[in-house]
């Protein structure tokens, strides 16, 4: 619950209140006063009449009527104060930056939850405890430094961890990047980071709120409101990117098949952004340089120039945005000699555009307007220049500054001396711009924001989907674990799969008759053990009646071994889907390269079903192996239409099918015609 007593107090107490300012109390005091709160201000400290200034009473049973009570006193004394403060002094927001709850002991764990039962029954609003507290442009409840500059238009943060958001702002602030709010929500007992983004969508104002907001999660407690207020805000106008850490462990469950091997709760996280068109960010340097990119006009294309003055950084900064996918076109012709003819003898215009270390801001100018008004090609410029502290730069800053300010396409200022060129470098952030000191940085975090996906569509697509009998299926299958063969083609079919044909017996006569009429080569595989390749249960290229009698016998001889199955040898590029229940987020379903891409170099991605053709398609560019996809060296590429469109009838399988916690596909054989499943297995869990 937020209240306007939270948000915007008429009076603040500090409870715990210090002269001290390397206390808590009298840090957050310090901030207030220096914040300029316009408030009533007030301070409970026993000992003291003023604490910097501010009038103190003894006791919070003394305070006149309160909106906001901060409190920085020892946790076993909060729920008392609490109470008092509810039912006496109509206080209707509590901020509580002390430690020692539920994050250290049971019996924190027991004071928090009568704090939150007395605030829930008062209808008050509580951040924390153990958190740093809630700074925006009403007043400054943290006692934490730095304070960044304060703009209703600036960023929205929103962190599980103070600590963390102190180092988000120490990054931001060196590169100009300005905030509306910061929230710290510490061991979010009533107000998580998802109610926060619930009530900045369910409030949004368009012409008044900020519509960057950056996020800091440890935990995803409710995936649905996190992906339902996002993509809200999203749709709205906003941009979200956030940093979810503690996503690297693949669970504690032990793997049965490739899916259950590979997905992992970060698989679960990257399928909610993506869904929700989260940018998705990996430090603390990323989420803020994504955030000042939010704050410049919006990319049109996916094509840079770099101009700059040091080789080495644009080659640098070249790479990193190639390897995102972002392009960096080759400049040539009439055009490119044209601007070659007006720079120093030795540049180099080919892009990057290197107007070397003795270029002059007029060179730079001139390099900036080609980008800007003459090459077609060119999406946004980044500009890359620094100084080894042999001039100053107040004059190329300002040409940058005003190329910023007059050019049609986006223009991003690395400015990388920072300590050198410092004076000149916080003079340009104070007209309002950023800076990206680091390239490399810059070109991952445009790679990020280029790649992100839009919001996806709530419909389930339905088309060619056989839902009741897809029920009628599940219900008939008599036991939990992994379904015979025959349920799993059955479910396949009717989702819309394309399967191979294929025949299952234990009668070694009824298995050669079948090879016979389909023909040889043939596939046999053994059916019983999960692992079929582990136990020598698969052989390919079969081609005479001999061999498979002879692999009938030894199959029929491995352990736990019930049938073989046979299927006619196809040819292709093997892909592979697969689907795993995460809990609290549902279905994530991954999709690759089959084989050595699957298995050893785990390229995969991920998606969180129901999915959209818009999300199945962005999983497939996002392969590292795409290029293959495509089609390289000569080969042809398979049919991509094809692929999305069995990830997505999987995905409505799955949504239909709730009992089905782990599945794959793999391979699905794939030409430039078509793609058809060869091998699949389910494990069901029906709930009793």
């Amino acid at each position: 619950m937020i209240t306007e007593q939270l948000l915007c107090p008429g009076s603040i107490a500090v409870v715990g209140a210090s002269n001290n300012v390397h206390k808590p109390g009298g840090a957050i005091l310090r901030n207030l006063i220096a914040g300029k709160y316009e408030g009533e201000l007030r301070a409970v400290n026993p000992k003291e009449k003023e604490v910097q200034g501010v009038v103190a009473y003894s006791d919070v049973a003394d305070l006149p009527d309160t909106d906001l009570a901060i409190l920085a006193i020892p946790a076993a004394s909060c729920p008392a104060a609490v109470e008092v403060l509810a039912s006496k002094k109509h206080t209707r927001a509590f901020i509580i930056l002390s430690a020692g709850f539920g994050e250290e002991t049971p019996e924190g764990a027991v004071l928090e939850e009568q704090i939150l039962q007395t605030v829930n029954q008062y209808g008050a609003s509580l951040i924390g405890p153990n958190c740093i507290g809630l700074l925006n442009t009403c007043h400054h409840s943290v006692f934490t430094q730095p304070i960044p500059h304060l703009n209703p238009r600036g960023v929205d943060l929103v962190s599980s961890s103070g600590a963390t958001a102190v180092y988000i702002l120490e990054s931001a602030i060196n590169k100009g990047l300005l905030f509306n709010s910061v929230w710290s929500v510490g061991n979010a007992k009533q107000i998580g980071v998802e109610d926060v983004l619930q009530y900045m969508d369910e409030h949004f104002d368009p012409k008044k709120d900020s519509d960057i907001k950056l996020l800091y999660m440890e935990s995803i407690k409710d995936p649905d409101r996190l992906l339902f207020h996002a993509s809200s805000l999203i749709k709205k106008g906003c941009k979200i990117a956030a940093i979810k850490a503690g996503s690297s462990e693949s669970g504690s469950r032990a793997a049965s098949s490739h899916t259950g091997a590979i997905a992992s709760s970060d698989s679960a996280v990257e399928a909610l952004f993506r869904k929700a068109g989260i940018v998705r960010c990996f430090s603390r340097e990323e989420l803020t340089t994504v955030g000042c990119i939010f704050t410049l006009p919006e990319l049109k294309g996916r094509n840079f120039a770099i101009v700059t003055h040091a080789g080495g950084p644009g080659v640098m900064l070249t790479d990193a945005l190639s390897k995102g996918g972002l392009n960096v076109p080759r400049l040539e012709g009439p055009l490119a000699e044209e601007l070659k003819s007006k720079l120093f003898p030795g540049a180099s215009v080919s892009n990057p555009i290197d107007i070397l270390a003795t270029g002059t801001p007029d060179h730079l100018s001139i390099a900036i307007d080609y980008c800007q008004e003459k090459f077609d090609n060119i999406d946004a410029i980044l500009a890359i220049f620094g100084t080894p502290g042999l001039v100053t730069m107040f004059e190329t800053y300002e040409v940058l500054h005003q190329k910023i300010l007059s050019g049609k396409k986006p223009v991003f200022p690395v400015l990388p001396s920072i300590h050198t060129a410092g004076r000149e470098v916080d003079d340009f952030l104070q007209k309002g711009h950023v800076n990206f000191a680091d390239e490399v940085t810059l070109g991952t975090a445009l790679s990020r924001i280029m790649n992100a996906s839009r919001p996806a569509t709530n419909e389930i697509e339905l088309f060619g989907v056989d839902v009741p009998k897809i029920r009628r299926i599940i219900d008939s299958i008599p036991e939990d674990g992994y379904i015979a063969p025959h349920y799993v083609q059955d479910l396949l079919r009717s989702a819309g799969i394309p399967i191979v044909e294929e025949f299952v017996s234990d009668q070694k006569e009824e298995i050669l008759a079948y090879a016979e009429r389909v023909c040889f080569p043939v596939v046999a595989k053994v059916v019983g053990p999960v692992h079929k390749s582990d136990v020598g249960g698969v052989v390919l290229n079969i081609t005479s009646t001999q061999h498979l009698a002879l692999e009938f016998d030894r199959m029929m001889q491995i352990p736990d071994a019930r049938a073989m199955m046979v299927q006619p040898m196809l040819k292709g590029t093997e892909l592979f889907i697969g689907a795993k229940y995460e809990e609290k987020f549902g279905h994530v379903v991954l999709c690759g390269l089959g084989g050595i891409f699957v298995e050893v170099l785990k390229d995969v991605s991920s998606g969180l079903a129901p999915l959209s053709y818009e999300e199945a398609y962005s999983m497939i560019h996002s392969l590292r192996a795409y290029k293959i996809i495509q089609g390289t060296r000569g080969q042809k590429g398979v049919n991509e239409d094809k692929f999305a469109e069995i990830i997505v009838r999987l995905s409505t399988l799955l949504r239909f099918a709730t009992e089905i916690k782990e599945m794959d596909i793999n391979p699905l054989l794939a030409t430039e015609k078509d793609v058809v499943a060869v091998d699949a297995r389910i494990r069901i869990i029906k709930d009793n």
